[in-house]
């Protein structure tokens, strides 16, 4: 009986030798297989890792390469607007100087008949001739005037200035042209002033 109790103590000893030193049982032991939790990635990343000297100076270089990236882009785009805008006066000044060249022959007629001697008549007559040659160059620069009287008023291309009886005309036709009208191809530059006719025997009717 004695022996077998010596026996009993023998197998006991290794499992209180397994757990704690104070013969306490370890948790593996008490409860089950042990959960070994793994270190907090986030608490690491808000704590923050050193950054190395290179790593630092390797920053600052990018940095300082993206600032001066910025900064020739801006350089260059206010360059190609003062140039769009050198550019465009320049062709505002070409349109303008080709039309004045055009118009320059005019202007010498006109200074050559007020210096002419004439009666009346002459004097018309070259003004005639004047009016001619600048509706010449108008036509060269495709500027067309607006037909006015006998065509039906047109509220997009005339303007009325009023109204006048007239029976031997259509009603609501232009009867009069005060100043002429005109198109630059499709476009329109200014419209006819024009008086209208109001025919009232063919409202009567």
């Amino acid at each position: 009986m004695h022996k077998h109790k010596t026996e009993l103590a023998d197998l006991e000893t290794p499992e209180i030798a397994a757990g704690s030193v104070d013969g306490s049982a370890s948790p593996q032991a008490t409860n089950g297989p042990q959960v070994v939790q793994e270190p907090n990635s986030e608490s690491n990343i808000e704590a923050g890792e050193p950054v190395s000297r290179a790593e630092f100076e390797q920053i600052k270089v990018e940095r300082d390469q993206l600032l001066d990236r910025m900064a020739r882009m801006q350089a260059e785009f206010d360059n190609a607007r003062k140039r769009a805008e050198r550019e465009k006066v320049e062709f505002r000044d070409i349109a303008t100087g080709n039309v004045v060249d055009q118009f320059l022959p005019v202007i010498d007629n006109f200074q050559l008949a007020l210096n002419a001697s004439g009666n009346t008549d002459q004097l018309r007559s070259g003004v005639a001739l004047i009016v001619k040659q600048m509706e010449e160059v108008l036509q060269r620069m495709q500027v067309t005037a607006i037909p006015a009287v006998g065509e039906p008023f047109d509220p997009r291309v005339h303007e009325a200035l009023g109204s006048v009886e007239r029976e031997d005309m259509p009603d609501q036709h232009v009867a009069e042209e005060i100043r002429r009208g005109y198109r630059l191809r499709d476009r329109l530059l200014r419209p006819a002033l024009v008086r209208v006719a109001h025919n009232s025997k063919q409202t009567s009717e």
